[in-house]
């Protein structure tokens, strides 16, 4: 299966796309989840007000699917001014963000998604762009080259990443907020998918709700596409109303296990249990097993295996856990016990 095409990925495909924008919140009292980024969010966007000035530059960091990108869209609401989303790899030159940022006016708020993916020279412009409100921009070449300063809007940059690792220490150190996104509680997720099909108008009951909560992965996104598609087969295969019956038929058809885990999931696990005792492994073998990219597992598959505590990261390699030879239903021999 193509991890793009995974039910439970948090990547955004351009069905997600346009139902997002319907459930979308647009203030940040409707926000659910996130709680401690959101109440200093509000705090920052007053005294912005107050003082009639831009906010600071915003830096949103943490896992695909968690409301980046939503927040930034309330950020700009709530301020009464215009919103421009972009994304590191379409900024291909430095006369492409110049393009973007002329035409922004006083205020107005600029969305970067995958920050950290800005081509160097790129990134380098936006550094007088976010200090000084102002270009600097070379024309000619040689030695008849001379540099000229456009001065800019004054406007708020949100920048998103999944990798704040990988920001360079000079784009970095120019946010002057920087907001970590954690994966959300079940009680939180219950909350938005009772959001989602209130707005939608579909029926469920509170069992289906947890359940699809329990195996969302922690993401928004992930719970609305359950609600998604078990809706599908309560209309195709039930009375249109989701019951806890439907939803566990549905999640099984998909093959999304009671911790959320798919296929490709499973197998990561069980190739490290029966051909490497349990491990530990090193990652470029794991894909070599079972016929995947390094970078596919390392970004896609990998973080919710350690985050749910099924998988450890160690010197040597990756090492399943006991939790993850107890939800696989295998026995761990005493020969085999794990330690780090």
């Amino acid at each position: 299966m193509d991890f793009e095409e995974r039910i439970t990925a948090s990547n955004l495909n351009q069905e997600d796309e346009v139902m997002e924008l319907s459930l979308r919140p647009k203030k940040l009292s409707d926000y659910i989840g996130q709680r401690k980024v959101t109440e200093n969010l509000q705090v920052f966007i007053e005294a912005a007000q107050i003082r009639k000035e831009p906010l600071d530059h915003v830096l949103f960091y943490g896992p695909p699917g968690l409301g980046k990108t939503t927040l930034a869209g309330i950020i700009a609401n709530e301020l009464g001014v215009d919103l421009r989303i972009t994304s590191g790899p379409a900024i291909e030159r430095a006369g492409d963000l110049a393009a973007i940022l002329t035409n922004l006016n006083e205020n107005d708020v600029l969305f970067i998604d995958e920050i950290h993916r800005l081509n160097r020279s790129v990134e380098e412009v936006l550094y007088s762009a976010m200090e000084d409100y102002a270009l600097d921009i070379i024309i000619g070449k040689g030695p008849s080259a001379r540099s000229i300063r456009l001065d800019l809007a004054k406007f708020t940059l949100i920048g998103a990443t999944t990798r704040a690792g990988s920001l360079s220490a000079p784009l970095r150190d120019r946010f002057g907020v920087i907001c970590k996104f954690e994966l959300y509680q079940i009680d939180e997720l219950k909350k938005i998918i009772n959001r989602s099909a209130e707005i939608l108008g579909i029926g469920i009951d509170d069992e289906s709700t947890t359940e699809m909560a329990r195996r969302s992965r922690g993401t928004p996104r992930v719970a609305n596409r359950l609600l998604k598609r078990v809706r599908d087969f309560s209309q195709v295969k039930g009375n249109g109303t989701i019951d806890l019956d439907i939803t566990n038929s549905t999640l099984q058809s998909l093959g999304i296990d009671k911790e959320g885990l798919e296929g490709l999931d499973r197998e990561i696990l069980r190739v490290i249990i029966d051909r490497f005792k349990g491990g530990p492994v090193g990652i470029d073998t794991i894909a070599a097993a079972i016929g995947e990219e390094r970078i596919t597992i390392e970004d896609v598959y990998e973080p919710y295996l350690i985050q749910a505590g099924f998988l450890h990261r160690t010197q040597k390699g990756r090492m399943v856990s006991e939790e993850a030879y107890k939800h696989l239903g295998i026995n761990l021999s005493t020969d085999e016990q794990i330690s780090f």
